[in-house]
């Protein structure tokens, strides 16, 4: 595993494409997200995204969040009516908390990106890292916390050798913001009724 300590990383742009390469050959990273440090893979990879199952122990008939860099990407994966894109562009305008939604999928992701599930968990980043590096990437991006199943997110990423023993063989880059990242994960909103938004995390 590599480590890049920087501090502005969607400033540089050899990181930028170095990133998206590394994601690009199907290579497992830990990136700095708007809200936890997060794994992150090629959602339209089955191989990669089963590999970060084993890595976090997790049950595989759960589902992954997955990025994208726009509505249009979006629109690509999952299905959307009028009155849901009006509602996805609130909770997504800026200076909203980072918010995460649930839509039908259209199948065009691997099934154990969505587990049992029918929906498709999405968000658009608040960070400038990310969506340059989804725009040179193409597709949405895996991103789930930074943890082994049932343990607190590694908010510092000089814990990780020791909270993932395992990083060295499975992880190709780790990239640190310099600083400990403790916020919340994300508001995560299921669109998919025909009624009112189903807050499933504040």
């Amino acid at each position: 595993m590599v480590y890049c300590y920087t501090k502005t990383p969607g400033k540089q742009a050899s990181l930028i494409a170095a990133v998206a390469q590394s994601l690009k050959e199907g290579r497992i990273l830990v990136l700095p997200t708007d809200t936890i440090y997060g794994l992150s893979c090629r959602a339209d990879d089955r191989a990669a995204v089963k590999k970060i199952f084993s890595l976090k122990k997790r049950d595989p008939q759960t589902a992954l969040i997955a990025l994208v860099s726009n509505l249009a990407m979006l629109k690509k994966y999952v299905f959307v009516s009028p009155a849901q894109e009006k509602m996805i562009r609130g909770y997504w305008r800026a200076g909203e908390r980072p918010t995460t939604i649930i839509l039908r999928h259209r199948g065009k992701l691997p099934k154990e990106l969505t587990g049992i599930s029918d929906g498709l968990a999405a968000r658009l980043p608040k960070s400038d890292f990310l969506i340059k590096i989804l725009d040179r990437v193409g597709v949405p991006l895996v991103s789930t916390s930074l943890n082994m199943k049932g343990e607190e997110p590694i908010s510092d990423l000089k814990d990780l050798p020791v909270r993932f023993p395992q990083a060295g063989k499975s992880i190709a880059l780790a990239i640190d913001t310099g600083q400990p990242r403790r916020r919340k994960p994300s508001r995560l909103v299921d669109l998919r009724g025909s009624g009112r938004p189903l807050i499933l995390r504040k």
